[in-house]
């Protein structure tokens, strides 16, 4: 009988532990709760191998050219095939270096990839006239799309202060004027001098430089061998910007 009523107690002493442990357990989370916290792992996941891949990208490009752009390669659908020959910097006519600077970016030595005043500028003028700088054109053609949008502008925007940091200026102008489209189909600056004025990058004159700057906001409908009147001044307009940043030292980010 002892040993019974022993047994019992201790039966009727475990029960309240087990319902208590019962009680206390955490509730189930409901099957779509789970899926969500899923989904949102996966997409974190996801952004931060992009993130960690465009970083290595933008480091490999600042010693290695770009093998293609999104643009060279739907043009290259389009046309079936372009033309492209990548050039070194130091093998382009520092004239054409300017007059990129000139006609595009005026400011380029004097800003980290945005240039607030033209921003404020272009605020102003209701964005009537673009702001962006040498620096957000070279990240736009390199990674990303011509087709305007938020997405793209976004993108540009968080892009262009890490290219700003690991890029020196000079890369920069490298890049933008090996992967700038000069017309259809026409690729980089080496490709440009060929087919306008059967020349070279490296041997284009003042007047060459400023009339192929001129066609860089309108490639595909500007054409720097036959160049109309208005074109032909804002060419010379260009080539006397080139000079005056190099006389007052806007040209020493880039020149050696």
């Amino acid at each position: 009988m002892a040993r019974s009523t022993r047994s019992g107690g201790a039966g009727r002493k475990s029960s309240p532990r087990s319902g208590s442990g019962r009680g206390k357990g955490r509730p189930a989370t409901p099957p779509g709760k789970r899926a969500r916290r899923w989904a949102i792992r996966q997409a974190l996941r996801l952004f931060g191998a992009f993130v960690i891949l465009l970083f290595l990208a933008i480091l490999v490009f600042r010693f290695v050219a770009p093998p293609t752009t999104w643009t060279m390669v739907s043009e290259g659908r389009r046309l079936d095939g372009i033309t492209r020959e990548w050039v070194p910097v130091d093998e382009i006519a520092p004239v054409m270096l300017r007059s990129a600077v000139a006609a595009e970016d005026a400011n380029f030595c004097l800003h980290w990839g945005f240039d607030m005043s033209a921003i404020r500028r272009a605020l102003n003028e209701g964005a009537v006239r673009g702001a962006s700088t040498l620096s957000q054109q070279t990240v736009k053609n390199v990674f990303l799309w011509q087709h305007r949008s938020w997405a793209r502008k976004a993108l540009e925007a968080g892009i262009t202060p890490v290219a700003e940091i690991v890029w020196p200026k000079r890369r920069i102008l490298e890049l933008y004027l090996n992967v700038a489209e000069f017309g259809e189909g026409i690729f980089g600056i080496e490709a440009a001098a060929n087919f306008y004025f059967g020349t070279t990058a490296a041997k284009l004159t003042a007047r060459q430089a400023g009339l192929l700057a001129a066609a860089l906001p309108a490639p595909k409908a500007r054409n720097p061998s036959a160049p109309p009147d208005w074109m032909r001044r804002r060419g010379a307009a260009i080539e006397d910007g080139a000079a005056t940043i190099a006389r007052d030292g806007r040209a020493a980010c880039f020149e050696r």
